[in-house]
């Protein structure tokens, strides 16, 4: 009774605290959980005319088109390898960026590199998408550079090539986020008491000895977060992306899950078959969130979420 009462206490002490978390609590209630109730057309044979309550429910008939269908696996793999591509090189690429930017002493150099590499992060994949059309084209700019080095003989459009799609996706993805990213890491790595350091340096470890024994444990938990993170958007690549570089050469590599929903849902007006396909991914992404958070949680001796 005693420990009830000194949580009451401790809640009328902190209510006007308690009071900020309403507009937030509003905002998901309203924009994010309501809207689940649209998932349902999923099971029906939607039409806007009909609404939800009207329309025809058919259980899982659109579930079964989705699996039966032709083109839901080459998409299933085309958006499985461009995520495993930006995983296994967009997560390592910020860690590696911070700390190699941790261990330089210039200031005004480091300054420098920092706007270089956050500033694609800030343009829109309708900017960058334009600049890798430009650069990727015939007389684009990584033709010359392969001509001038004796590589190729003669230029061609690199994104009319679908069998290099999955590398540009991939690679460009990384080249846009890889120096937002470190901005993560290097604020945790800011918080380290730089007495580790020369505790270290007394002791005659190297640089590199440093980062192993006491950088990289210290931020151990900030990458696991974004490993979890990473892993449960692994199947939600880029819309944006997509719709800028696809074009109907490469389209058999480049459709991935989101512009073949965007595609059904919206320029066919599927609602409902689109509604499976978003759904189906959806619980996949959670089910992945929940596998990475046990697996870090394994490696790092508890949940990080």
């Amino acid at each position: 009774m005693k420990k009830k009462y000194s949580t009451w206490k401790q809640y009328k002490k902190c209510k006007y605290l308690f009071l900020m978390f309403i507009p937030v609590i509003l905002y998901f209630v309203i924009f994010c959980y309501v809207p689940m109730y649209g998932v349902i057309i999923s099971f029906q044979d939607y039409y806007p005319r009909l609404g939800i309550t009207g329309s025809e429910w058919v259980g899982f008939k659109h579930f079964e088109k989705l699996f039966t269908g032709r083109y839901f696996f080459p998409v299933l793999r085309n958006t499985l390898i461009i995520s495993i591509g930006k995983l296994l090189f967009g997560f390592p690429a910020p860690i590696i960026l911070c700390l190699l930017l941790n261990e330089v002493r210039s200031l005004k150099f480091k300054k420098v590199v920092q706007t270089i590499s956050y500033l694609p992060h800030f343009l829109s994949w309708i900017v960058l998408g334009g600049m890798l059309i430009s650069w990727m084209s015939t007389n684009g700019m990584f033709n010359q550079i392969l001509m001038g080095l004796g590589i190729i003989k003669e230029g061609k459009n690199i994104l009319l090539d679908a069998d290099k799609y999955w590398w540009i996706a991939s690679l460009s993805d990384v080249w846009k986020e890889a120096g937002w990213g470190t901005i993560l890491y290097l604020a945790t790595m800011a918080g380290i008491d730089p007495t580790y350091y020369e505790a270290a340096r007394i002791d005659g470890a190297s640089r590199f000895r440093q980062i192993i024994s006491i950088t990289i444990p210290l931020i151990k938990t900030i990458i696991c977060l974004n490993f979890i993170l990473t892993i449960s958007g692994l199947l939600n690549s880029n819309l944006d992306q997509t719709l800028v570089l696809m074009n109907t050469q490469n389209q058999e590599t480049a459709e991935v899950i989101n512009s073949y929903v965007y595609r059904m849902g919206l320029a066919q007006g599927d609602f409902s078959y689109a509604t499976a396909a978003g759904l189906g991914v959806s619980i996949v992404s959670v089910v992945l969130l929940v596998l990475a958070n046990l697996l870090t949680k394994k490696l790092n001796d508890r949940s990080v979420l």
